[in-house]
């Protein structure tokens, strides 16, 4: 079976179980599912369990469908890591085979140095730590002195906060790509910079949909690429387009919460398109998953499952939707940063007649292998496609 579109939706960070290497990650027992589902009183998701969400792994109050509508399984990390974009770079068919340099002490004095120069501004903060409580310790001081707060966590981020009353945002933006191209040095070596503008008062500061993420290019081509170098279309939704820095997009949608992004995926879909229209809904990593917050995290879940027959209106039985996470990140674990998880798999269709499990993947770049084999290109050389199994 061949498809015209594939609507390709990733749940950030919604993991489901600890990967057998989850130990030399310091994730032993993380299930960032599982434990949403353990820890949130009445927590359902009755269309996902229709799919077969419950079919992948046990999850209270989210049975196993006995019909299913959704061939369903899981997929492992076969890349080292556990950071957005290792996920998604495997997704579109690229192995990372060495971790992105992390700075769990703060950058090197050298670096900063360097940056202070060329910005005119000094550096505050440079410590791992929440975006929200960063502000909190440091956002009244910034408002008085003007200094960039420089953070990060245990991602490999350089992650640059500024009020945009006090440093207007293409000052901002500017400081960002200077901090992008000092951490491109080899010894500062940094995977993604990004611009995180906030407003309000003390006690009161909210980051705004200002955020700007400025990310390494792809080591090589991946699946993107292959849609566009063949005339087809590659609609980024979300923070996909920074996640590639363009590359194999040929239509980018910036998006300021998960509704937005579902709201602008169904616009897509809605259109006449042949190709890929991949989606990003990253509120559930970045306000519930890093804030370690069950409860907002459940809801948010729940809010996405409300909404998820609105966009399976819009695939038809010429298109595909495929629904999966890039990591974990469960909020009852300790610490603020992703988890070593299995990802879920779900893939659907309106014709699809009594779908079974995919199974354990190998590697999330099944999914890459999978689009590009649905319209005829190039394999990448990772992963390996389950389009012949879907009926």
């Amino acid at each position: 079976m061949e498809f015209q579109r594939v609507c390709f939706i990733v749940l950030d960070s919604v993991g489901i179980g600890e990967l057998p290497d989850a130990n030399r990650f310091g994730d032993e027992g993380a299930h960032t599912l599982g434990h949403i589902a353990e820890k949130v009183s009445g927590f359902q998701l009755p269309n996902l369990q229709q799919m077969g969400l419950g079919c992948i792994a046990p999850l209270k109050n989210i049975p196993a469908s006995e019909s299913p509508t959704a061939y369903y399984g899981k997929m492992a990390e076969a890349s080292i890591g556990k950071d957005t974009m290792t996920g998604h770079w495997e997704l579109m068919g690229l192995k990372v085979t060495i971790p992105f340099q992390t700075y769990p002490n703060g950058f090197p004095a050298a670096l900063l140095e360097q940056f202070e120069q060329e910005t005119g501004r000094k550096v505050i903060g440079n410590m791992p730590a929440s975006g929200t409580d960063i502000l909190v310790e440091l956002g009244e001081r910034q408002m008085k002195t003007g200094e960039w707060i420089v953070y990060t966590s245990a991602d490999s981020v350089f992650q640059l906060a500024a009020h945009e009353e006090i440093i207007p945002l293409d000052e901002l933006y500017r400081a960002c790509e200077i901090a992008r191209r000092l951490t491109m040095q080899d010894e500062f070596a940094v995977g993604r910079v990004i611009a995180r503008p906030y407003v309000g008062q003390p006690g009161a500061f909210t980051r705004t949909s200002n955020r700007h993420d400025y990310a390494v290019k792809p080591p090589a081509p991946t699946v993107m690429n292959k849609l566009q170098d063949a005339g087809l279309d590659s609609i980024a939704v979300g923070k996909i387009n920074d996640i590639f820095t363009g590359e194999g997009v040929t239509e980018s949608l910036h998006t300021v919460s998960n509704n937005d992004g579902i709201a602008k995926t169904i616009e897509v879909m809605k259109k006449p398109f042949r190709g890929l229209c991949f989606t990003n809904l990253v509120e559930f990593d970045s306000l519930y998953g890093h804030r370690r917050d069950p409860v907002g995290y459940a809801n948010a879940l729940v809010e996405f499952d409300r909404n998820l027959p609105d966009i399976m209106a819009q695939i038809s039985s010429h298109d595909l939707l495929i629904l999966t996470a890039d990591h974990g990140n469960d909020p009852t674990h300790s610490g603020t940063d992703h988890t070593r998880e299995y990802v879920p798999l779900l893939v659907w269709n309106p014709s699809f007649k009594t779908p079974v499990s995919l199974g354990v993947r190998t590697t999330f770049a099944d999914v890459g292998a999978t689009i590009a084999d649905n319209f005829g290109l190039e394999a990448i050389g990772q992963g390996r496609s389950f389009l012949s199994q879907l009926q």
